[in-house]
């Protein structure tokens, strides 16, 4: 049950960081938009559908997310080459520049606050975060 505890604290504490974040750094920008760049970013082009359930939303929602966002010039939308009734979402570049002053911005606003970290902290989040990053992307990419 040890461990289960552990992963749980890193989760909890993963959405109070971001919490923190977001007031810290006074976004106006849902948190959803963020998300839907990096599952972009890291996935390439997406079904409405497949995004809306990599993002845990739903798919009338996702579609509002998505309007907002091409609207804003973020993500661009097309036709699936293997059905044409299906559309197809896609980060444009002005949408991963955003993304990457997003991330610049978040790191800036959280620093401070690990600013006091010695090495072997520092070894131990990088070693967890690559862990985690391993074990959720099969998670992910079997979707």
């Amino acid at each position: 049950m040890q461990h289960a505890d552990d992963i749980l604290r890193l989760l909890v504490g993963a959405h109070a960081l971001t919490r923190v974040a977001s007031l810290e750094t006074r976004s106006e920008a849902p948190a959803a938009q963020w998300r839907t760049l990096v599952l972009l970013r890291d996935h390439g082009p997406q079904r409405i559908g497949d995004l809306a359930a990599l993002s845990r939303v739903t798919q009338p929602g996702m579609t509002r997310l998505v309007a907002h966002m091409t609207d804003a010039g973020l993500v661009a939308r097309g036709t699936d080459e293997s059905d044409s009734r299906a559309t197809v979402v896609s980060a444009t570049p002005a949408g991963l520049d955003a993304l990457a002053e997003w991330m610049r911005v978040l790191s800036a606003a959280l620093a401070p606050r690990f600013s006091d970290l010695d090495e072997d902290e520092w070894d131990t989040i990088r070693r967890a975060a690559d862990l985690i990053a391993t074990r959720t992307r099969a998670t992910e990419l079997a979707r």
